[in-house]
């Protein structure tokens, strides 16, 4: 059950970031170009054409890596933060 909740969850984030990097095109206060990163990001991580159309723009467009990798960083803290998880660097060795 945890885990089909933490998919919908991924699912929203990462369609409302895109929905925030549509409108952030046009409006001059919102970073477009980065919230559709970071959607792309989250949603990769549960679709395969999210993960297809980010190694596609990986390839045409090299310098546009660093921002997806920036993007990937900031979608698992928004993923973590509302999951409720620690990411995985960080928890504890077990004894």
């Amino acid at each position: 059950m945890r885990q089909k909740a933490r998919r919908w969850i991924k699912l929203f984030l990462g369609w409302t970031f895109l929905v925030l990097g549509v409108l952030g095109l046009f409006l001059p206060i919102l970073q477009g170009v980065l919230f559709l990163a970071i959607g792309f990001s989250i949603l990769a991580q549960e679709q395969p054409w999210a993960q297809r159309l980010i190694d596609r723009v990986r390839h045409r467009w090299p310098r546009a890596a660093k921002v997806f990798d920036d993007a990937r960083v900031k979608a698992e803290a928004w993923v973590h933060r509302v999951t409720r998880r620690r990411p995985k660097e960080q928890t504890p060795p077990r004894s």
